[in-house]
């Protein structure tokens, strides 16, 4: 009998009990396949039921490892991996007589569940005892703690892991590099990926698209067109997932129409193609397509989702459109998409920065969802644009319950008081601020050359050419100095004489970059820059000033944008 609803697995499961029992609690091996398979159906079928599954466990008498693991593993899948741990904390204790001992296949979704719950701790301790039970060197579990550790946000131990292992396969080399992306490390990633293609290691398509998010993370367009390449030698099928990582990766390292040309050659796209190519043109001040994009994949009826919205979004916020952006967020219920703290974001900002101070407030008073401190870092920084330091100072005291994320401007209204003159209440803020552990997240800028990628910190002096680096980028600020290079010692983060603050400015590390960048490219060659915060108001006139001096179309990535610098222009037009 075959089982395909959960009724008629109750039904078998009456009949096995009405068949009467032995000493086991089952007549015959017949019930017990019967019993098997019923509790398989209700463990791990997407129309089961793990509850009733559970209940079929503790009637067993003596259960054995296969109804415990199967247990293990669907509860791992579940909302509830807590489960899983509770599961295999009884294999260990063994509370009742026959309770069968952890296994090869038991280690592996326990490890799962730990990633998906952030037990680094436990998940350590298993990785010892796995240790302990003679299972260090199998293949899957192995793997699985590279999954484990990567999930935890541990990538070292994970990098541990994968070096020490003596057997490694496709999945082993894909999972650590998916987990250094995920965990930040993507110039890591990419190197572990030119380690698997240099050894003749094949690579799948779960692979490309690892590889080809650390590309668009740190802008490193050649090797991302080098993978590109390898998938078309090898021949591996362009699934979605490929296509749509081939897409972002080029938007994100700022070839727009590389993207559309492969979006446009993508066949049965996705709604995640379609908001990868929205989220592209909007990124890159190309709010119109966006929305024709968007207009378009509305005819086709593929239904936009969370994402879709935001990215729509943000186009609106990106070309100044603040009332086309609140309408279409007043009109997202008729996609059925309830607003997320991001579509909050993207209105927030849209409406600060065209200077309604006043509605963006009260969005964030009414906002149904969790607060989250960007939106109110988000509408502080706007006051320093709009020189609203009452109202700053005023919203300043709803941080303080939050939980501020690193890349909050935590110092924003720091920011706005030394604008107005007033750096003695900048440092206080700054104090207060250290006091309760806010520290500003540094500020990194990342520059592909020649298939390399370099990073840089602000004040970097690591870097092998650092004398070149300084050399070359005092050159350029007196050039650009006799052009009319005005430094927005407002920027400076320390209360220090001007001319200190000057120094200071000129050791951002976008700027380190792209004096990097002018010492190893040809004059004309464009410069690509990716940088993890929100490019300041200094760095952005000292950008514009160069890409004209220099005759350089410069593009940086920050936070939220690409600014396409071309003869003293911004493609943002100063709006930010």
């Amino acid at each position: 009998m075959e089982i395909t609803t959960i009724t008629q697995a109750m039904q078998l499961h009456a009949q096995i009990l009405k068949s009467g029992h032995d000493h086991n609690g089952i007549t015959s091996v017949q019930s017990q396949q019967n019993l098997s398979k019923l509790f398989t159906f209700s463990a791990l079928s997407s129309s089961g039921d793990l509850s009733y599954a559970r209940l079929i466990l503790n009637s067993l008498p003596s259960p054995n490892s296969y109804f415990y693991n199967t247990m293990i593993r669907a509860y791992s899948d579940s909302h509830d991996p807590m489960q899983a741990l509770h599961f295999f904390l009884k294999m260990l204790d063994r509370p009742i007589p026959n309770t069968p001992r952890p296994d090869k296949f038991t280690f592996p979704f326990v490890l799962k569940s730990c990633s998906k719950l952030r037990r680094t701790r436990f998940g350590s301790q298993l990785h010892g005892l796995l240790e302990k039970f003679g299972l260090g060197e199998d293949l899957y579990i192995n793997n699985a703690l590279i999954h484990m550790y990567s999930g935890c946000g541990v990538s070292e131990f994970a990098l541990k892991v994968f070096d020490k292992m003596i057997e490694k396969d496709v999945v082993s080399w894909t999972s650590i590099i998916d987990g250094l992306v995920d965990n930040d490390k993507p110039i890591k990633a990419i190197e572990l990926f030119e380690q698997m293609v240099e050894n003749g290691i094949e690579f799948n398509q779960a692979t490309v698209v690892s590889v080809l998010r650390a590309c668009a993370d740190t802008g490193a367009l050649t090797i991302g067109r080098q993978v590109h390449n390898l998938v078309k030698e090898k021949k591996l099928r362009l699934d979605g997932k490929v296509c749509t990582a081939l897409i972002d990766m080029y938007a994100k390292c700022g070839c727009i129409d590389t993207a559309a040309v492969v979006f446009n050659e993508t066949v049965n796209k996705d709604v995640v193609a379609w908001t990868v190519m929205i989220a592209g043109r909007a990124s890159h001040g190309q709010s119109e397509e966006a929305i024709k994009l968007f207009e378009q994949m509305k005819n086709l009826e593929i239904k936009p989702d969370e994402r879709t919205l935001t990215s729509v979004l943000a186009a609106c916020r990106n070309a100044g459109w603040d009332s086309k952006g609140l309408a279409l967020f007043r009109g997202m219920k008729k996609y059925k998409i309830r607003p997320t703290v991001q579509h909050y974001g993207c209105l927030v900002d849209m409406l600060a920065q065209a200077g309604r101070l006043e509605e963006a407030e009260q969005v964030i008073k009414k906002v149904p969802v969790e607060l989250d401190a960007m939106l109110w870092s988000t509408l502080i920084s706007a006051c320093k644009i709009h020189g609203d330091l009452a109202r700053s100072e005023r919203l300043m005291k709803h941080l303080e319950p939050l939980n501020i994320e690193p890349e909050c401007e935590s110092y924003a209204l720091g920011d706005v008081s030394s604008t107005v003159g007033r750096s003695q209440e900048k440092d206080k803020i700054v104090a207060s601020m250290n006091r309760r552990g806010l520290a500003k997240v540094p500020g990194h800028s990342r520059i592909e050359i020649n298939g390399k990628i370099h990073e840089f910190v602000a004040g970097d002096l690591q870097h092998l050419e650092v004398d070149k680096i300084y050399e070359k980028m005092i050159e350029v600020e007196e050039n650009l100095r006799g052009q009319g290079y005005d430094p927005k010692l407002c920027e400076a983060f320390l209360r220090i004489d001007n001319e200190e603050k000057g120094f200071q400015l000129l050791h951002h590390s976008e700027k380190l970059a792209v004096s990097f960048g002018l010492t190893q490219t040809s004059p004309g060659t464009p410069i690509m820059i990716v940088k993890n915060l929100r490019c300041c108001e200094d760095c952005h006139s000292f950008m514009s000033l160069l890409s004209k001096v220099y005759q350089r179309n410069i593009m940086i990535r920050d936070r939220v944008r690409i600014h396409h610098f071309r003869n003293g222009d911004c493609s943002c037009q100063n709006n930010w």
